[in-house]
């Protein structure tokens, strides 16, 4: 038996398996037997789903116990054999799992009415959850699950039988329905806080709906309690195929909304109805984006200690004395950078060409991404080098935790140092999506916390094992935050432990709230380093559109998406012009609280980008102006 309690007060998100009624089905089993009962008669099928949701990352298998109690037994005449379904349920999942998997007890609700909507007492209700609830213990689980409860006088008695039995921690989770609530009217904030008050460790959602009706349910519910939450959601709502029930959400769909509900505050995350280990699958790779099993292995959260390891012989390059960028940031002065994209094939000269343009103008360095949107590009490190040799202005390479394992990490880091590339940006980079490579995976051995300090120990010489590499690198160490994340406390949280670890400056996500972004100064007054303000210049009313809704953090003002609707009624190039026009006034709006900015370039056309510079401009004369 494993402690699961170490997962809850801990700050990771984990990943549950998918359906198992679901993968039964598809295997051949009819819908009128008991699935249940396979337990004991077909154990090596219930053992391969829950092995394909292992190899699919899911790291907690709930055991094929869902309807083994004692009234849905005894309609297929097994309510003799309760003990032994439930016993062997709970071993089959920890054979295949073994022990770096946690087992959950899977208790559903009686299928019959309690009191008062139905006969059966309180006291006869718990006793059947007890009855159930004993017979897991036994089988060694490591927790229970008490999943796709409506009435909440039922789950209450659910985990009144738990706790007289066990102190493992319980899991209670609530099917809702596409208005938010329960079937008997319970909201979001009700049911959570009898939840609570009744003593679930992790309060959550599964079942019933889709993981879009999950968000807003999720938000409501982070508002009224403390306790972490899960969300199991169906892969959608079923719809009639030729007779069929399916279910439509794509894995690539429901891993995007699993980043969305660990916005929200949820920490535990899987599948129900529908899902499969391909949903799984995706969905894990998207959690290790933002939580890195692995972070120990290089992360010391205090970098005074890295300081205190570095050679006596090794001298640590000043912050003024490592770049041009560097030097601009360590006296305070506002810098200027481009986002530009490196190119899709191995011809590198248009964007050379556009980059040209920036250095004429002035512009301090050009922000290259990392595979961005993890889609296939030439590398960012490459794409840095050709800049700085071929332009003579200087590159901010972003580089992210996604693709490469930590030798990879540190070969890469290593070789830019020797190449001269001074200006990182740390990220811990999107996840993988459906592309031309489906199959590609993720590595995140660490995420960008773990990896700034890894570049920390480079810059005092050390590698990850604290042995001397002899001359340090001098990288100027950047950081991403955002602003409008949706869990705002645990963006603060981060951002706090990535300037321990290391980051000299910050650069934002796209910003269009500038008011969001003040208040998020304010919070962060205690560890500021100089920030970076994200521009993007809208070319649309759809463009603006994408960003609020489906870039998570980014929230475009409703007054910015009216004026860019008007304006693209009237054709493209006048929605371009007051895309522009905005990114023109929120950097007016911030000039004063912000170190520099970054402008994206829409779609590589620089020009645009170069017009929202003429901001700065009017700043200078304005400055000029009162100062006479």
């Amino acid at each position: 038996m494993r402690n699961f309690r170490k997962l809850i007060e801990s700050d990771g998100i984990y990943v549950f398996d998918g359906a198992m009624g679901t993968r039964l089905y598809e295997k051949g089993i009819y819908i009128n037997r008991s699935y249940d009962e396979l337990n004991l008669i077909n154990r090596d099928l219930v053992r391969e789903v829950h092995e394909e949701y292992v190899k699919a990352g899911a790291e907690i298998l709930q055991t094929n116990t869902f309807s083994a109690n004692f009234h849905k037994l005894q309609q297929f005449g097994l309510d003799g054999q309760l003990r032994e379904i439930n016993i062997a349920a709970a071993r089959i999942a920890r054979e295949a799992g073994g022990e770096k998997t946690y087992v959950a007890g899977t208790i559903g609700p009686l299928g019959m009415r309690i009191e008062p909507y139905g006969p059966t007492s309180f006291d006869e209700a718990k006793g059947m959850f007890r009855q159930q609830a004993e017979a897991l213990l036994e089988g060694g689980v490591d927790l229970f699950i008490l999943e796709t409860f409506s009435d909440l006088s039922e789950i209450q008695q659910a985990i009144r039988a738990v706790k007289e039995i066990s102190d493992l921690p319980i899991i209670a989770q609530i099917a809702i329905q596409t208005d938010g609530n329960t079937v008997f009217g319970a909201t979001p904030e009700i049911f959570t806080q009898r939840l609570d008050e009744w003593g679930a460790d992790v309060i959550g959602l599964n079942c019933s709906v889709g993981p879009a009706m999950f968000l807003n349910a999720l938000e409501k519910m982070r508002e009224v309690t403390d306790k972490k939450l899960s969300a199991q959601p169906n892969a959608g709502l079923p719809r009639d195929v030729q007779g069929r029930q399916m279910y439509m959400c794509s894995p690539e769909y429901m891993a995007e909304f699993a980043r969305r509900f660990i916005q929200v505050g949820a920490s535990f995350i899987g599948g129900c109805c529908g899902t499969t280990p391909a949903h799984i699958k995706l969905l894990a790779d998207a959690i290790r984006s933002v939580s890195p099993r692995q972070t120990a292995q290089v992360f010391v959260k205090h970098p005074v200690t890295v300081q205190e390891l570095k050679p006596e012989d090794v001298q640590v390059v000043p912050l003024a004395e490592r770049s041009q960028w560097g030097a601009k940031i360590a006296r305070g002065a506002f810098v200027t950078s481009v986002e530009v994209l490196p190119p899709k094939g191995c011809d590198a000269e248009k964007t050379l060409a556009s980059i040209r343009l920036l250095k004429a103008a002035g512009v301090d360095a050009v922000n290259v991404p990392d595979g961005p949107r993890a889609q296939t590009r030439m590398s960012a490190l490459a794409t840095s080098v050709l800049i700085e040799r071929e332009i003579g202005i200087e590159a901010v390479l972003h580089y992210c935790c996604r693709d490469r394992n930590l030798l990879g990490m540190m070969s890469d880091l290593l070789g830019a140092g020797a190449l001269n590339l001074k200006n990182l940006l740390i990220i811990t980079g999107d996840p993988p999506k459906m592309g031309p490579y489906p199959d590609a995976t993720a590595v995140f051995d660490i995420d960008a916390i773990g990896l700034t300090n890894m570049v920390n120990k480079l810059n005092h010489g050390l590698d990850l094992g604290n042995n001397p590499i002899g001359r340090p690198t001098a990288f100027t160490i950047g950081v991403g935050v955002n602003p409008g994340a949706v869990n705002l406390d645990e963006e603060i949280k981060r951002f706090e432990w990535k300037v321990e670890a290391g980051a000299e400056y910050a650069i934002t996500q796209p910003v269009f709230d500038t008011a969001q972004l003040r208040r998020f100064l304010e919070k962060i007054a205690h560890v500021r380093i100089p920030i970076i303000a994200g521009i993007w210049p809208l070319v649309s009313f759809r463009n603006a559109e994408f960003l609020h809704n489906e870039v998570p953090g980014v929230n475009v003002t409703p007054e910015i998406l009216e004026r860019m609707r008007a304006a693209s009624e009237k054709g493209k190039d006048e929605a371009r012009e007051e895309g522009i026009a905005i990114a023109r006034e929120s950097l007016l709006e911030v000039r004063d609280v912000i170190a520099g900015v970054q402008v994206s370039a829409p779609f590589g056309n620089v020009r645009y980008a170069l017009q929202v510079f003429e901001a700065l401009d009017e700043f200078k004369k304005n400055d000029a102006a009162g100062t006479t």
